[in-house]
């Protein structure tokens, strides 16, 4: 069995790669006069002889549009094996043994002197495992452009990590060279205690090599963030010049007062040029940052006051988004008061005036511990210099839900994330200096640290911040943005593909969305309908989607399709990143092979995983490697079909995916039953067609209290409050 890996305009490429037999080579010359005057590809007929390239000739009909994807399945009888590689180890390549190649896709043109060939077309197939391929053109020139490629690049991260990410990080600027061995793990809990270490011994500082490495590399005047308001005539923009002294002036009034290396700082903003660079003032000065998303309630926030015993908080007064006023400051006042009652008070609240929102005459103040940002920050000088930290010093902490109700401190640190998420951006987006980039994520999630603010801005990228809601003052705001910046890679979550899907594709199609190269999707699993959605309509069937499956916890994507490398199909996250090892277990740990459904794990650590939950190392490992000893169980739900690709499905834990937003079941039980009218709650998740997930609630009232609308009501501001 041979079938088609990669279709290329002058040349066609196929590999067999069966479980144990050698790898298959083979050339296809193409004749450009197959098309037709309609820009249809004629059926093709081959004649096949060993060590002889196979001729194509139009002799039927079959349908595919010029230049764009298609895909062509073959079955044939003689084979050339290629003598330089007979096969890949399968001991570091284990996932690919279960990769014949690609899927035999049902005929569309019946036999042809010994091939079953289908070409997918203008429009794509029914079947959910149909392949689409990326164009000539683009794969022509992407970073990895075949699966060989990736094959080539993947098989060495494997057998030699210490020797491929070494290569990757001496890229980066490192005052002190890092300690070997590169790297060293243990995920084995019956082992001794799980540690993780990464370049420790590296001294470098992610700021720097973000902001300074770039600007020495002549990019000062380079724009670094557009930001985009609320209303589509406010906007902003920044170089990378400009940021670093924006950057500088708040590194400065931190250490000002008092914030030194490895001490906390809360960061509870909303989408404005002033989060990211709150992130990187921090990273500058060796502090760890701990981002909130401005959505969370006083309650939520308070907890993580309590956790991580900040010396400062950072908020602005209000943010806009759509037509609503949300008062953050209100919000940053009750929790500092319960987090005070708690025992932990904070000495500093730097509050950024926010005009579009609430002029400061609105704002509620408390003289000695609230500064405006305004004030005080131009007052500082623009240069800084940066506090030097080990590879292995923390850089943020970042809370996520849990399933027994705590939210988890998720840490991590420098040197490992720094590459990491750097190369994920790269590789995963195609990227290019030319690019414009805009991830629609919130920096309060782990989406917005490392693929609004990190990764991008460590490859020198010009990068989209968006203050307001996709939906405001009309569902086609998003590709308003597009074209007004000319964004080339668009990064989004599955719910706002389906919110926008929903809303007609007039408001897509009203906007030329020419600029666009590359989709990305995050945060679930995208089903097949939205993504061919996306592909087609959004994308106008040319631009690849990255749908990358990662998580908090990992730093960075895990497995994901590399544009123009892979075919795709919808609704798969594809093939693992490099470096990367996942296996499916079943309820004893056993792995499983071949087709089968599971509990996603990884085999390895990657540098950009984090290494600890904050003040409980107890908790990280029994949630994380205690359930399968040996690996790192992600607590999703994973199944591989026959030709290797994943396919998430879900939580296996008590944590439900709103949204893309993990909520854990405990958080919400525990907000129900503090209504003194509710004796016990049970939350599961259930399907919602445009967030994935919903949350339904089962409630035991008090004896005598009688249900009611408004209890209802009641109930629900309950969980707001406190979630």
């Amino acid at each position: 069995m041979v079938k088609v890996l990669q279709i290329r305009q002058q040349q066609y490429h196929l590999l067999h790669h069966p479980r144990h037999h050698p790898i298959y080579y083979f050339n296809f010359s193409f004749q450009p006069s197959s098309y037709n005057n309609k820009g249809q590809l004629l059926v093709l007929h081959f004649s096949s002889k060993s060590n002889q390239t196979l001729s194509i000739s139009s002799t039927a009909a079959a349908v595919a549009k010029k230049n764009s994807s298609c895909c062509l399945i073959t079955k044939m009888t003689s084979f050339v094996e290629n003598p330089v590689e007979k096969k890949l180890k399968m001991n570091t390549c284990n996932h690919l043994r279960h990769v014949e190649s690609m899927a035999t896709l049902p005929s569309g043109a019946g036999k042809i002197s010994h091939l079953n060939s289908v070409i997918l077309g203008e429009d794509l197939a029914s079947e959910e495992n149909d392949l689409v391929f990326p164009s000539n053109h683009f794969s022509s020139q992407a970073l990895v452009s075949s699966p060989e490629k990736y094959l080539e690049m993947y098989k060495r991260s494997i057998e030699d990590p210490a020797g491929f990410w070494s290569d990757i990080a001496s890229t980066f600027y490192w005052k002190h060279q890092w300690n070997q061995p590169v790297f060293s793990e243990n995920l084995d809990v019956t082992k001794g205690t799980i540690n993780i270490e990464w370049f420790k011994g590296g001294i470098t500082n992610i700021c720097y090599n973000a902001l300074d490495r770039n600007i020495d590399a002549g990019n000062g005047s380079k724009i670094a963030l557009y930001w985009e308001g609320n209303e589509p005539d406010v906007d902003a923009s920044l170089s990378y010049s400009q940021l670093l002294d924006k950057v500088c002036q708040l590194a400065n009034y931190l250490k000002d007062i008092d914030v030194k290396k490895g001490d906390a700082v809360i960061i509870y903003l909303p989408m404005l040029m002033e989060l990211p660079i709150a992130m990187l003032a921090c990273a500058r000065i060796g502090a760890v940052h701990s981002v909130v998303f401005a959505g969370f309630s006083a309650e939520s926030l308070s907890q993580r006051i309590v956790d991580c015993k900040p010396k400062a908080v950072i908020t602005c007064n209000a943010v806009r988004r759509g037509p609503k006023v949300i008062n953050l400051k209100e919000i940053v006042d009750a929790a500092l008061v319960e987090s005070t009652k708690n025992g932990v008070s904070v000495d500093v609240c730097l509050t950024y005036e926010n005009q579009s929102a609430m002029k400061r005459e609105a704002t509620k103040w408390q003289e000695g511990r609230d500064v405006w940002w305004q004030d005080i920050i131009p007052t500082y000088p623009t240069t800084c210099e940066v506090e030097w930290v080990d590879a292995e010093d923390p850089l943020f902490l970042l809370y996520t839900s849990g399933s027994t109700g705590k939210p988890k401190g998720v840490l991590h640190t420098t040197g490992g994330y720094m590459v990491y998420t750097a190369t994920t951006f790269k590789y995963a987006f195609d990227y290019k200096p030319s690019d414009i980039y805009w991830c629609t994520a919130d920096c309060g999630w782990i989406t917005g640290h490392s693929y609004v603010t990190y990764g991008p801005l460590l490859n020198g990228a010009s990068v989209i911040i968006f203050e307001g809601a996709p939906n405001y003052p009309d569902s086609g705001r998003c590709w308003d943005i597009v074209d007004k910046y000319k964004v080339t890679i668009f990064y989004t979550a599955p719910t706002l593909v389906r919110s926008l899907m929903r809303d007609g594709d007039e408001y897509v199609t009203r906007c030329s969305r020419k600029s666009l190269r590359v989709l990305g999707s995050v945060g679930e699993p995208i089903n097949p309908s939205a993504w061919r959605w996306f592909f087609n309509v959004v994308g106008d069937s040319r631009c690849p989607i990255s749908d990358t499956w990662w998580q908090t916890e990992t730093g960075g994507f895990m497995i994901t399709p590399l544009p123009g490398a892979w075919p795709q199909k919808p609704g798969s996250a594809t093939f693992p990143f490099f470096g990367v090892l996942p296996v499916i277990v079943d309820e004893k740990g056993t792995e499983i092979e071949g087709e089968c459904s599971g509990y996603l794990c990884v085999k390895n650590s990657w540098p950009g995983a984090f290494r600890t939950l904050y003040g409980d190392h107890e908790r990280y490992e029994t949630t994380y490697f205690k359930p399968f000893p040996g690996y790192y169980f992600s607590g999703d739900g994973c199944s591989r079909d026959k030709d290797g690709y994943h396919w998430l499905t879900g939580r296996v834990d008590d944590v439900i995916n709103v949204s893309g937003h993990r909520i854990g079941t405990a958080e919400v039980e525990s907000a129900l039953v503090s209504h003194p009218k509710c004796a016990e709650a049970a939350v599961v998740g259930v399907e919602h067609e445009v967030k994935g997930q919903g949350i339904y609630a089962f409630v035991t009232l008090v004896e005598g209290v009688p249900y009611s609308e408004e209890l209802r009501k009641e109930l629900i501001v309950a969980v707001r409050k406190q979630v």
